[in-house]
């Protein structure tokens, strides 16, 4: 629609002539229920009432701006008591608004649409009982498909909502709500921005809790605490953890911020079919149903959703307290809360080895981000909504988070923390940009912000730094220099303060070889060479771990006795966090083509069964897989997907019986099945004939087991059929949906694509799922003819499709499978012949042609290994 993108310069521009005052929301939810919606004609959207009364000030009386709203309909539209005529001031995202006073009244009745897509109000009906439920997500401006507003975040209000539901249902907002008269009110606001207001409602299983907090001043908090999902769900809904996990941050950000939490209660809602992890809205927080277990999974899991707590309950204070002037900013809360998610969960929860899983896990993330032709600086330059959309990223996330880690290095913890807890005094409820943040930590560091913020904040791209090691004729260190070096694309050398980690192999107990650290220094890399003057004499080593203890961000390389180290002793290393370290630079070397994949999976499959960290050993399955798929030589596939299945199959018997270790191993056994033999285990252990001693094959395993065995055509369309029947849930269906996708049939593969580029009759979690069962590297052949379908399809799909559906098929339909370097001419052809498409688009189909060239060089790299 003309107008929907909104730009910076526009939203500036209204920034600087209006100022918000408050919002009066009633939404009416009954027609939520029931078959078709009374009235509505064929094909049209089922829609509810949405009514605004929306209070603000203009500094230039007479002055013209716009409203935002995404609707249908709109029924009336009332600026100071003059009625407007819908058809001339409303042209489908903005109502025009002109000759305004300095105080004005705005009031705009509206039909608005349910979605299906995940954005703004999402309607879901649940297969299993026909229950319907509702939630909204509107980061970062699908507030305006709700109810009529001004849609950028430096425009904050108070908020009241009111919403009728239906009979016997719930309704949830950011405030206190309580049933009056057949309608839900809730109490007002604080001032905060209309991406973070919310409604949740339905028959929602719902639990509560409370949270109290006694202050040295003597002062009192109690935060009513409540968790929510669908009521299918609530068998396996562990809301006791949940609360456990939110009671000891509430502890923990009140210890560190000096700052009580500012919005009232605290609801948790897990919603279906959600595109995000979570949402951080005050008071009523959004989570995908997904981190609700349905079935037996590792601690991964539980530290994952841990964290996932945390980081939305960090953006209470960064985030919805304090919030960025304009999405150029957003590292401003995403940074910082992904940072305080992981620093909580070590301190404060059962999670103490989270850092672990960040250097492993979150850094992998920032890594390919930083790397890619759209790596952009933490602090983006961001035009308009739909970069904003697309900069919810490894850079703004994974790398803000790391180069935050960073700088607690560099300034020290105290200062860091009370930097943050003076912008929080100084900022409440207001807006901000960076340097309201560098001057609070200048302040108590008495470091150089200004330095620090270009280096790390102004430019993009990943450093390397390489050890060098020059020994004495006595076999001692005699000179360690650290090498930094940097992409051509963004030759920028950054000031690291890191450890370095001088390690050797020594007898252990029992005879058993280890690898251990016995030397360690702390240093200031600057430059393109620093010597590192603390270690010179020390003994010499057998391997030298730059940045150990993780405290920068930058990969880590390896002088040649090291890498000959690792390929001999890694699985002897006995620190966790140097041993993810390793992995992590290794699993970097493979896809930079500077060691070959068939090399990285030889470590995998030598090493990974000692692994004792479960969320770094899900992780090598994953990079291993991913080599497998992408990085060696076509020729070696089947005999690399042999190995790994022989060698996964090997650790799933040795396995403890029961624990995590041995379903890690089965889901990664699932994963690279590939011969008849393999096929026939993992039928036979979903058909009870073939049994692994403590291995429980619950549902979810269940439909882990049936993809592979659908993409290889050993379940058909009636085995999942009845597998359904078996697991008649709204999660059965996705699974069923993905592994219907999967069967190696041309006319399956027809049909999938037509359901997600030729319709839009899907939601968002049957588009997703259909989307990963399509692509299987199993059957590329089935694929290839689809690879100049999506070039011709592109273009349309981004202009017909909400923005999110566009980026899961833009992103999950790009013919990567076609690995050849065919199908990079195809793509740079589709980029040269469209530099007028919208930057948002070019900028997914660049990502996808960097990883594409990305693959033919690790290949060609492996290949060239084999000789």
């Amino acid at each position: 629609m003309p107008g929907e993108n909104l730009s910076r310069d526009e939203a500036q521009e209204r920034a600087a002539l209006l100022s918000v005052d408050s919002y009066d929301v009633f939404l009416d939810l009954r027609s939520a229920v029931g078959g078709t919606e009374p009235g509505a004609a064929a094909g049209e959207p089922r829609t509810f009432r949405s009514v605004t009364t929306l209070r603000f000030r203009c500094a230039e009386p007479g002055g013209t701006s716009f409203a935002d709203l995404i609707a249908p309909r709109v029924t009336a539209v009332s600026l100071n008591g003059r009625d407007l005529d819908p058809g001339e001031v409303f042209d489908g995202s903005r109502i025009l608004l002109e000759d305004l006073a300095a105080e004005n009244e705005l009031v705009v009745d509206a039909q608005c649409a349910y979605s299906r897509t995940g954005e703004g109000m999402h309607r879901f009906v649940d297969p299993e009982d026909g229950e319907v439920y509702l939630y909204t997500q509107y980061e970062p401006a699908d507030a305006r498909r709700v109810f009529a507003n001004f849609e950028q975040p430096d425009l904050k209000a108070p908020f009241r909502f009111e919403v009728q539901a239906p009979e016997g249902w719930t309704a949830w907002s950011n405030g206190l709500g309580e049933l009056a008269d057949g309608v839900w009110k809730f109490a007002e606001t604080k001032p905060i921005s209309t991406y973070i207001t919310a409604v949740v409602a339905g028959p929602y299983h719902y639990v509560t809790d409370s949270y109290t907090r006694t202050f040295d001043d003597g002062t009192k908090l109690e935060i009513p605490l409540g968790a929510m999902c669908r009521k299918g769900l609530a068998p396996h809904f562990d809301a006791d953890d949940v609360f456990l996990v939110t009671k000891q941050g509430l502890d923990f950000f009140h210890d560190h911020f000096d700052y009580p939490y500012p919005f009232g209660k605290y609801d948790q809602a897990f919603v279906p079919e959600y595109n995000l992890g979570a949402m951080e809205n005050p008071g009523l927080v959004t989570f995908r149903e997904e981190y609700i277990f349905r079935g037996k999974v590792t601690q991964t899991s539980y530290e994952a959703r841990a964290n996932v707590i945390l980081h939305e309950m960090a953006h209470m204070w960064f985030g919805d307290l304090v919030t960025m002037v304009w999405w150029d900013d957003l590292w401003l809360k995403e940074s910082f809360a992904d940072f305080m998610g992981t620093f909580a969960n070590v301190g404060a929860t059962r999670f103490t080895d989270a850092w672990i899983t960040f250097a492993n896990r979150r850094k992998a993330w920032a890594y390919r981000a930083d790397q890619l032709p759209s790596t952009h600086p933490i602090t983006a330059d961001i035009r308009d909504l739909q970069d904003a959309k697309l900069n919810f990223d490894g850079i703004t996330y994974a790398k803000g988070a790391s180069v935050l880690k960073q700088l607690v290095a560099y300034v020290g913890q105290d200062a860091f923390l009370e930097g943050a807890r003076r912008y929080f005094k100084r900022n409440a409820y207001g807006n901000t940009r960076v340097g309201d943040l560098l001057s609070a930590l200048e302040e108590t560091s008495g470091r150089d912000m200004a330095a620090w913020s270009r280096s790390w904040l102004q430019t993009a791209g990943v450093n390397s730094l390489t050890p060098q090691v020059i020994l004495s004729a006595e076999g001692r260190v005699a000179e360690l220099g650290i090498v930094q070096e940097a992409a051509e694309s963004h030759p920028e050398l950054r000031p690291h303060r890191v450890a370095v980690g001088l390690y050797r192999r020594s007898p252990g107990e029992g005879g058993d070889g280890s690898l251990v650290r016995y030397a360690r220094a702390e240093v200031d890399v600057d430059g393109p060479r620093t010597i590192v003057t603390e270690l010179a004499g020390a003994a010499a080593p057998d391997l030298v771990l730059v940045n150990d203890d993780d405290l920068t961000y930058c990969k880590i390389r390896f002088d040649e006795g090291s890498l000959a180290t690792l390929r001999d002793a890694l699985g002897e290393m006995t620190d966790p966090l140097a041993r993810a370290l390793c992995w992590s630079a290794l699993w970097n070397l493979t896809r930079d083509a500077l060691l070959p994949a068939r090399d990285f999976i030889a470590l995998v499959l030598r090493f990974a069964g000692r692994e004792s960290d479960i969320g770094v050993l899900q992780m090598l399955h994953a990079w291993a897989n991913s080599a497998l798929v992408n990085y060696v030589a076509p020729d070696w596939r089947a005999q690399g997907a042999q190995l790994l299945a022989e060698g996964a199959l090997k650790e799933l018997r040795l396995a403890e019986p029961g624990g995590q270790h041995q379903l890690a191993w089965a889901r990664f056994f699932a994963d690279v099945a590939s011969s008849e033999a393999d096929v026939r285990l993992l039928q036979g252990l979903l058909e009870g004939t073939a049994e692994i001693d403590g291995l429980e094959v619950d549902q979810e395993l269940r439909w882990a087991f049936l993809e592979p065995l659908a993409a290889r055509g050993a379940a058909d369309e009636s085995v999942l059929a009845a597998e359904l029947a078996r697991d008649d849930t709204a999660s059965g269906k996705r699974h069923q949906v993905r592994c219907l996708a999967a069967r190696p049939s041309v006319a399956v593969k027809a049909q999938a694509w037509a359901a997600v580029v030729e319709s839009d009759a899907l939601s968002n979690a049957l588009v997703e799922a259909t989307i990963s069962g399509f692509a299987q590297p199993s059957r590329r052949d089935l694929l290839a003819p689809y690879a100049a379908k999506y070039f011709a399809a592109i273009e349309r799909v981004w202009a017909e499709r909400s923005i999110q559906i566009g980026m899961d098929v833009v992103r999950g339909l790009f013919p990567s499978l076609q690995d050849s370097p065919e199908t990079l001419e195809a793509t740079d052809a589709w980029l040269g012949s469209h530099e007028d498409a919208p930057p948002a688009l070019r900028r997914l189909v660049l990502e996808a042609r960097d990883d594409l060239a990305r693959a033919l060089r690790g290949q060609a790299r492996d290949i060239a290994a084999a000789g």
